[in-house]
């Protein structure tokens, strides 16, 4: 735990990430702009920077990528690729998903949801123990995106470990992007090409069929390279977040028994208890921007052509936002929560995450009302941008 001597943060660093929030504390109170020589990035730690920053997308543009090695790679970055887009591109592409993810799309899942987290459940129930990201964390969002996308049950598996690869960083370096393997769309063809020729309700057919305006005002449906694309990204946002976050549930509520004693009692607080672990424990800790023009911040210019990282996992600690921001609280009143990005950029699946993070716990909790954590054998995943658990040994009793 870092509390005096020079500061230093790096995205990279598996031990700082053990634990990083007295850290940004430091960074927040006495390095706001922080400037990172190693890596050579420039961060913003404080809730009102992010959010003024976020939606800025003038001069923190994500067409080069929201993540740190991204932005710096200089990665030609696919049409479609929604996330890593600024208007008036972005606008057009995100409305066509917004079609897709509506509150009617979205609300059918839940008896499929709740029906999975009883399946793989009930056969738990009587046992000494288990691991909570293998059971459930790592195959209920894989199972979802599987729903929407018309991905057959057996293929999800191959998928899910395809994302988490590509996502994982060895300690003190970034990701690999030799190749472009983060955006690899190989893994998806195959489905496309077979739903084209056998239309069905879910998300991939409606892609192949939805119709739009694009940035050149012409009317038509998305080539195939653009599907490829956006079945990629909806199938990494939706597999590698909402894992750590049910993961994140187990381990904050067993640190802090008395809490999950209150959710036990009372069910009805569990939504909110899920936002309070998405701000407490957030499941992604930065988002990166390209600096477009120079910009002073704090009395100095961070020059055009920059990356900076905004630290919204600090951002959520702030002092200036929260009351003992530290203190993890399940009746908390929340008002914006920066865990989902900002503006333009705000996570089209966040819906979908409280979703599946609600019903987990629910039925978690209706089976077991009280657990430990063997914590010598919990790993501690390694990533630039999502930090969680790879495994959650739980003890019950």
């Amino acid at each position: 735990m870092e509390t005096s001597g020079e500061i230093y943060w790096d995205p990279y660093d598996a031990g700082i990430a053990r634990n990083p929030y007295p850290i940004y504390r430091r960074l927040r109170e006495e390095t706001p702009l922080y400037y990172n020589e190693k890596h050579d990035f420039y961060a913003l730690s404080r809730a009102a920077d992010v959010e003024r920053g976020l939606p800025d997308w003038r001069t923190f543009s994500s067409a080069r990528g929201d993540i740190l090695e991204i932005v710096q790679s200089g990665l030609e970055i696919p049409s479609g690729t929604v996330i890593f887009e600024d208007p008036p591109t972005h606008g057009i592409h995100r409305r066509l998903l917004s079609r897709l993810f509506t509150p009617r799309r979205i609300g059918m899942l839940e008896p499929k949801v709740r029906d999975f987290c009883t399946r793989t459940l009930d056969p738990l129930t009587g046992a000494d123990g288990f691991d909570l990201v293998a059971a459930v964390g790592a195959e209920l969002p894989m199972r979802v995106i599987g729903m929407l996308l018309g991905i057959p049950e057996a293929d999800q598996p191959t998928i899910r470990d395809m994302v988490d690869d590509s996502l994982r960083t060895e300690d003190g370096a970034g990701m690999d992007l030799d190749g472009g393997a983060l955006l690899n769309t190989d893994a998806f063809g195959e489905y496309i090409d077979w739903r084209r020729e056998h239309p069905s309700d879910d998300l991939m057919t409606e892609l192949l069929t939805a119709r739009f305006e694009d940035e050149d005002g012409r009317t038509r449906t998305l080539t195939r390279d653009e599907v490829l694309t956006y079945v990629s990204v909806v199938a990494g946002a939706g597999n590698e977040t909402t894992g750590r976050l049910i993961g994140w549930a187990g381990a904050v509520l067993a640190r802090h028994p008395e809490a999950r004693r209150e959710l036990v009692a009372d069910p009805s607080l569990i939504p909110g208890a899920i936002e309070e672990i998405l701000r407490y424990e957030p499941t992604g800790h930065s988002i990166a921007r390209y600096v477009t023009t120079d910009v002073e911040l704090y009395g100095r210019t961070v020059p055009a052509g920059s990356a900076i990282v905004f630290i919204v996992a600090s951002a959520n600690r702030d002092e200036d936002r929260y009351s003992d921001p530290d203190r993890f609280d399940v009746h908390r009143s929340m008002g914006h929560l920066l865990t989902f990005g900002l503006g333009g950029h705000y996570c089209l699946g966040a819906a979908l995450a409280r979703l599946e993070g609600r019903i987990a716990l629910e039925e978690i909790l209706k089976r077991f009302p009280t657990w430990e954590v063997d914590w010598d054998s919990a790993k501690l995943g390694q990533t630039s941008t999502v930090r969680g658990w790879e495994t959650l040994p739980l003890i019950l009793g």
